[in-house]
């Protein structure tokens, strides 16, 4: 039977393992060191070693603290470190807050066991990725690989199948499908391609690597009489190397597919990212309720109309929806946005942002050319208008971070690379708003912070996206 490398979380269970068993250590020592021997004994410190090692987990699951960990340097190493550290600390101390239970336990061993964790956490994964890095083919156990090339590539595939030894193979043989060869780069020629099957039944062969064109027939055959001695067979895909996006082999209407995308989440990933959208919705929906009962009658007394208004956007995947926002401007500010286009400060109408809007309710230009902001400024500089979308994020059009979403006559401007904003849901914040918001006027730039949010999505991202938007939003920093 195949064994499928580890993928996701799991990929890295050993060292998981390890950083849960170092944080139990840390915890022990801490209490030693602040109550002694007695210590151990208290059912408090009991609990809090069970929430602090579910915390350990849930951490390194939803925020993906072990991706590409094999690969981290010493420094960022302690970095990744180090916030695992601070969000298993963190939502312990959410616990017992929650649970009002935080006057029960020791400060000292709280920071104690921080300290420890982080100093044995680092250390015991540099040893263990030291000690891998030396003895790991002997404990994985390496399996042999007969590859099948074509000539004129031969070489060059034999590189790269050698030069990555995490794989788990050893390459015992080539066959040629063309050409004549004793050897190729220092890798035996074993047998011709009509002799191939017959050589996987009589020698140790795990796996057959192929790297030629399937309509062969003798391709063919050989991948048919594989599958009758149960052999395990590695198709490569031409053309699809190349490409750095994520790469996963699924099955869609009864057909195995090769699905290309920018990034994937897991279901737990979504029903996660999901929930804390409606926790987040709910609380937002709340404060946006409280928020448009007091300026809504102050909008009223300056503008007459509605309160709120509901503007058409491009959402995920170009899924129209109206998004809902509290109306800062004049009724009839869609019309005079024509006759502004040319006061516009992003080049090329990718986004409409003026240096002052006189749309805006309350806005004028007096009689000695003075510029003055009013009601409709207040309510955009400190972010209010932005509050009821928090209803889209309850109804599902939208979630608290992702990109922001584009009008209809934005979006017909769309060049294909500017469509990879909409690979997402749109959010009430994103990269974009906290590197800068308003203050970015190049809309490729925009393009290029809402690619690398999309790239590199994790729970922890969004998290950290959401604690810089209350900063930005409270300093006022780039926002109109």
């Amino acid at each position: 039977m195949y064994k499928r490398n580890a993928q996701g979380w799991s990929k890295h269970l050993d060292f998981i393992i390890v950083d849960i068993v170092t944080l139990a250590i840390s915890f022990v020592l801490a209490v030693l060191i602040r109550n002694g021997v007695s210590g151990l004994g208290n059912r408090i410190y009991r609990v809090l070693l069970f929430v602090l090692l579910l915390s350990d987990m849930a951490a390194i699951i939803f925020f993906n603290s072990m991706h590409d960990v094999l690969k981290r340097g010493y420094v960022h190493e302690l970095s990744a470190t180090i916030k695992l550290v601070l969000m298993v600390f963190l939502i312990a101390t959410g616990f017992m807050f929650f649970t009002q239970s935080g006057g029960a336990y020791s400060r000292l061993v709280l920071g104690y066991t921080a300290i420890l964790h982080l100093i044995l956490g680092y250390g015991s994964r540099i040893g263990l990725k030291t000690y891998l890095r030396r003895y790991g083919d002997r404990l994985s156990g390496k399996r042999s690989m007969l590859a099948i090339l074509k000539a004129d590539s031969a070489e060059s595939m034999v590189a790269r199948l050698n030069e990555n030894p995490a794989v788990g193979y050893h390459l015992v043989g080539v066959v040629l499908q063309d050409g004549d060869a004793i050897e190729v780069a220092g890798v035996p020629v074993v047998c011709s391609l009509d002799e191939v099957t017959t050589y996987v039944c009589r020698e140790w062969i795990d796996s057959v690597y192929i790297d030629c064109p399937s309509e062969d027939p003798e391709i063919q055959k050989i991948m048919r009489e594989c599958r009758e001695m149960a052999v395990p067979v590695h198709y490569h895909i031409p053309g699809v190397s190349s490409y750095r996006q994520k790469q996963f082999v699924e099955r869609i209407g009864g057909s195995t597919v090769l699905t290309l995308s920018n990034n994937y989440v897991t279901p737990l990933q979504a029903f996660s990212k999901r929930l804390m959208d409606l926790l987040g919705g709910i609380v937002g929906s709340i404060l946006a309720i409280l928020i448009i009962a007091i300026v809504g009658p102050m909008i009223k007394a300056q503008s007459p109309g509605p309160i709120l208004y509901r503007s058409e956007r491009i959402g995920k995947n170009g899924k129209r929806f109206k998004m809902i926002k509290i109306r800062s401007m004049v009724m009839d500010a869609e019309e005079q946005k024509k006759d502004l286009m040319d006061q516009n400060r992003v080049k090329d109408g990718m986004m409409f942002k003026l240096d002052f809007d006189p749309r805006i309710i309350g806005n004028k230009v007096l009689a000695d050319g003075t510029k003055k902001t009013g009601l409709g400024d207040f309510i955009r500089r400190t972010s209010l208008d932005e509050f009821p979308q928090f209803f889209n994020v309850l109804a599902g059009d939208m979630s608290l971070v992702g990109t922001r979403p584009p009008t209809p006559d934005e979006w017909e401007k769309y060049e294909f690379h500017h469509r990879a904003r909409l690979a997402t849901k749109p959010g009430i914040t994103g990269m974009w708003q906290v590197s800068g918001r308003s203050e970015i006027m190049d809309f490729e730039e925009v393009v290029k912070l809402d690619t690398e949010y999309i790239q590199n999505w994790s729970l922890g991202l969004d998290i950290r996206i959401l604690l810089k938007t209350v900063w930005t939003v409270l300093r006022g920093k780039g926002a109109m």
